[in-house]
């Protein structure tokens, strides 16, 4: 709480510049406003299409890095790295 006599207004000069209709434009082609310190922003997804937000299921290739996975590590256990002898003093 301020007191009595105190002035509880923003300093000046330390705050950036608020733009309330700052312009939001979608790599699909979307475009809206919203408030922002940035007059222009430029993103790769938005909420016309995420596919959280539109309901589309987009399959990553799960099993295929499982596999790829499970083959290196096949490998790395069917040949196992040879021992370097130690240099004696």
């Amino acid at each position: 709480m301020a007191k009595s006599g105190q002035n509880t207004a923003m300093k000046k000069s330390i705050h950036p510049t608020y733009y309330p209709t700052a312009k939001v434009h979608c790599a699909c082609g979307n475009t809206f406003t919203v408030g922002s310190t940035k007059p222009e922003i430029k993103v790769e997804i938005c909420y016309k299409c995420h596919p959280f937000y539109t309901g589309e299921e987009r399959l990553i290739d799960t099993a295929g890095r499982v596999e790829k996975f499970k083959s290196r590590r096949a490998k790395a256990v069917a040949a196992p790295k040879p021992k370097k002898a130690r240099a004696k003093k």
